[in-house]
């Protein structure tokens, strides 16, 4: 099953790059340098922060669904991060070195399958679940803290 991981777009972020740290406090978001890596997965680049590097730290509505499975979660953005854009079934390696949480939605966004794996074992599990007719897309999660990493849609 061919699938497509998307990062979310540099351009919802854009904004927020220039505005003073008061101005972004009142959104509660907040510059952060790098301080261990990894640490820090920046969910544009979909690349680990170097240390040093300055993140955003941002509360983020990454499932705006008109029922009872919205979410929002917590997560970084690099910098000067660049968009990235993925092949078909290519697997950031941010993703590799975590253990995951991957949750199946509907074309309602309703939650039909959940699973935890390992980041080495993540084609096969996005595979197991794209083959049910009844998932839409996949949100990949970091397991323990929970945060939302990416999107997978079926090619």
């Amino acid at each position: 099953m061919d699938f497509l991981i998307r990062a979310l777009s540099a351009k919802k972020f854009h904004r927020l790059m220039s505005l003073s740290d008061s101005q972004l406090k009142r959104q509660n978001i907040c510059w952060k340098y790098v301080d261990s890596s990894p640490g820090y997965p920046c969910r544009v680049s979909l690349q680990d922060a170097l240390l040093g590097e300055r993140v955003l730290c941002m509360p983020f509505a990454h499932l705006k669904a008109k029922n009872f499975y919205c979410a929002s979660g917590p997560i970084f953005v690099r910098e000067n991060a660049k968009e990235q854009s993925l092949n078909m079934n290519e697997i950031p390696t941010m993703l590799r070195h975590r253990q995951l949480s991957l949750r199946a939605y509907s074309s309602e966004d309703l939650m039909v399958m959940a699973t935890i794996c390992e980041g080495v074992e993540l084609e096969g599990e996005i595979n197991k679940l794209l083959c049910s007719a009844a998932v839409n897309y996949i949100h990949i999660h970091n397991a323990i803290p929970g945060c939302f990493n990416c999107a997978v849609y079926r090619v």
